[in-house]
């Protein structure tokens, strides 16, 4: 009891210290537990498929990088070589979202309004402030979604060797003319995709689509404009055309009261 040397494995020595820092440092990014699922999805095929990953090595060179960085996944497997996925987003274990443009990887609570990703609007006007993680991957995620930017060697079963039909097609007339290559003389409402219900087929209301009334209304707009325009310079000239008789009604009507105080003084 009476020494008060201590021993090397002790907290309050040298290299306690530094063993205690170590520990520290490595309980900032926690192992891997049950394993990652990958949701991963290819927007040219419509096909989506989850695989799950227990090996942490194989996600290593997701692991500090954020959202929408384009990774190779090669690590991943042999199916994926060649492979390169974008990441799009994931949640943690607790099942907060994560959100662009927050650069960490732990979760923070924000306040968040209308307009904001992450968050719903449920009353007019009414804002919230709630849990989401930040926009860097880390081990602590259960899903992490990865879209397919560059298609590798080998066909994925269930992502790339087959073709889903896409339910709904474009509504907006610029984004139809891209889809089958049109030209800007062409009709967009005979290439509009059309699904079957039950009694008829659906086509969506085009948006954005010049039509001979929508021209119609543009020039009946402008034409409107023109003439309060023109209307309103007349009645500024008016106005001003007035004014300067008013003054000079003023000025007679001062000049004689004038005059008339002269000729009764004298």
């Amino acid at each position: 009891f009476g020494s008060s040397r201590v021993g090397p494995g002790h907290p309050g020595s040298r290299l306690g210290r530094q063993s205690l820092h170590l520990c520290s440092h490595c309980a900032r990014r926690p192992a891997l537990v049950g394993g990652m699922k990958l949701n991963l999805s290819n927007p040219t095929t419509g096909m989506q498929k989850i695989v799950e990953i227990d090996d942490d090595k194989k996600l290593l060179p997701f692991f500090d990088k954020r959202m929408a960085t384009e990774v190779a996944g090669d690590t991943l497997g042999e199916e994926f070589k060649g492979y390169v996925f974008r990441i799009g987003g994931g949640n943690d274990k607790q099942g907060f979202p994560m959100k662009q443009g927050i650069l960490c990887n732990h979760r923070v609570k924000l306040l968040f309004k209308k307009g904001m990703s992450c968050f719903r609007e449920r009353r007019k006007g009414c804002r919230k402030r709630k849990s989401v993680r930040g926009c860097v991957v880390g081990p602590d995620l259960a899903v992490m979604h990865l879209v397919v930017a560059k298609k590798g060697e080998q066909e994925i079963p269930g992502l790339t060797d087959d073709q889903r039909a896409r339910r709904l097609g474009p509504k907006r007339a610029s984004h139809i003319r891209k889809l089958f290559g049109l030209e800007k003389q062409d009709d967009v409402r005979k290439f509009v995709v059309r699904r079957e219900t039950a009694k008829k087929k659906k086509a969506p209301k085009i948006q954005r689509l010049i039509t001979p009334a929508m021209l119609q209304r543009k020039r009946y707009y402008k034409s409107q404009v023109r003439k309060r325009m023109v209307l309103g310079k007349q009645l500024k000239e008016d106005y001003h055309k007035r004014l300067t008789e008013y003054r000079q009604e003023q000025k007679e009507a001062r000049a004689s009261e004038v005059a008339k105080k002269k000729k009764h003084e004298k």
